[in-house]
């Protein structure tokens, strides 16, 4: 976290007329909601797992996206919606989720959507894949999202989900990747997904994942792995990350975004008619085929056996050195993926209304000047009916725009009568509340930072009896002449 040097100093301006306020009694009630809320959260998690880029269908031939968009449901608020729904005596039938998931230039029309009926899974996530969509070639776009509707199955709509945008090509280059035009290029820390297909056959098709802490192929799940670039100059055990496009015959590490489980070094080798390139130091790019040799082996590749994942060794190519033979289950396709993640609680309040748009924090940027410390949200899926809240204090908010929301930073004191004076530093969750009571979580919080050095003449109390308001006045005031450094973190 990058600490921020402006001061936090007691309030001495009433915010202008246009921002939002809220009843006393109700923001009580809402508080209350709050607190039980941060002391329990029960949080509802839609997380989109989709490709980056999307090869294009023509004529007749369906193109289906591969690997196929994904759909996991988390978090304890759905365990808790099940249980209010029961008490209304609609019984398991009416908790079921069900949904449908097309691209955003499909309209409203379900009928061109595909319909995703969800599983648990033994960790209690819903799951759910769309294996049948692709995009025709009478899709003029380069660019297009896909969009989720959920549902409870009696008909109560949860809201709408779309995915991060996704990039349309005609086919894989075959051409060298240039780093001058980096839209297909891979970089060092990237999320990528692999998938082999035997014999070019769709029914093959085996994703790498993972599985109970083991690497497995899986013709129904796939994993995001983050792509490392490793410094080759470095020992096994140490494996210091580098920044980077990655290029063939470079040395990378394959982690799983989910468990943590990784893969030892690899170099990453171009695959042309089932041969490993050894002598290709170009780009890696969108929908390549490639090979994973571990480094320090005699030719052993990274390889799938139906469902199990081994080691494979090459043969060398008598008439080329520069070239090894592999096996169909060596051979790798490689395309980057992205990942969208919605989180919101309804447990504590009525909502009649579904919980989209879900507002989505991406940066925080401490603004203003005077006696007034502004933060600016920065987001998306941002309207007028969202309060911004420090911990369980609202917060004065301004909406500007669908990506941005204007608050009043809260006095330190707004968090009790315990942090009149401040020893150490606080830090609490930022949260977005829709004025109906909708909670919506985020990864992001503030942090209320004393200075170390006292202002001239000023004393130091060692204790303050819990019993003098006298004596908590007087801290008070001193503590509202001293300048506070605030700083933000994720």
């Amino acid at each position: 976290a990058e600490p921020l040097t402006h001061p936090c100093r007691p309030r001495s301006r009433s915010p202008p007329r246009c921002w939002l306020r809220a009843n006393p009694y109700r923001g009580s009630l809402l508080q209350d909601s709050v607190r039980q809320y941060l002391q329990l959260p029960a949080d509802q998690t839609v997380l989109i797992l989709h490709a980056k880029v999307a090869q294009k269908s023509y004529g007749n031939e369906k193109r289906f996206f591969c690997p196929p968009p994904c759909v996991y449901l988390s978090g304890p608020g759905w365990k808790l919606k099940q249980e209010q729904i029961k008490a209304r005596d609609l019984g398991e039938a009416g908790f079921r989720v069900c949904g449908y998931m097309g691209l955003d230039s499909m309209g409203s029309s379900l009928m061109e959507s595909q319909k995703l009926s969800f599983e648990e899974q033994p960790d209690s996530k819903g799951f759910s894949c769309a294996k049948a969509l692709y995009i025709s070639d009478t899709d003029k776009r380069k660019h297009f999202r896909l969009v989720l509707k959920l549902f409870f199955s009696n008909g109560q709509e949860i809201g709408t989900f779309h995915s991060k945008l996704i990039k349309v090509i005609s086919k894989p280059s075959q051409k060298k990747q240039s780093l001058k035009n980096t839209d297909l290029c891979i970089s060092s820390g990237s999320k990528v997904s692999l998938f082999n297909r035997l014999r070019s056959q769709t029914v093959s098709t085996r994703y790498l994942s993972v599985e109970g802490g083991a690497f497995i192929a899986s013709a129904r799940q796939w994993a995001a792995f983050t792509l490392h670039l490793a410094d080759e100059r470095c020992s096994r055990s140490e494996f210091p990350l580098r920044e980077g496009y990655i290029r063939y015959g470079s040395v990378v590490r394959l982690v799983c975004t989910a468990s943590g489980v990784t893969l030892p070094p690899l170099i990453i080798r171009k695959v042309m008619k089932q041969y490993a390139l050894l002598d290709v130091d170009e780009p890696i790019s969108q929908l390549h085929k490639c090979a994973f040799q571990f480094q320090g082996s005699d030719r052993m590749y990274l390889c799938l056996s139906t469902d199990k994942v081994i080691q494979f060794q090459a043969s060398p190519c008598p008439k080329e050195a520069n070239r090894e033979l592999l096996n169909d289950g060596s051979c790798w396709t490689i395309i980057s993926t992205e990942t969208v993640e919605y989180t919101f609680s309804e447990s504590l309040a009525c909502i009649r209304e579904p919980v989209s748009p879900v507002p989505l924090i991406a940066a925080l940027q401490l603004t203003g000047g005077g006696d007034v410390a502004m933060l600016e949200v920065q987001g998306e899926y941002f309207h007028a009916h969202l309060k911004v809240w420090f911990g369980d204090v609202e917060a004065e908010t301004m909406y500007r725009s669908p990506k941005s929301l204007l608050c009043v930073v809260p006095d330190v004191s707004a968090f009790g009568s315990e942090w009149r004076w401040l020893r150490y530093p606080i830090t609490v969750p930022l949260l977005l509340i829709r004025d109906d009571g909708l909670i919506y979580s985020s990864s992001f919080t503030f942090t209320y930072t004393p200075e170390q050095s006292c202002l001239p003449g000023q004393q130091v109390l060692s204790d303050a009896p819990q019993d003098s308001d006298q004596l908590l006045d007087s801290i008070h005031q001193e503590f509202t002449r001293t300048n506070f450094h605030l700083f933000m973190q994720t």
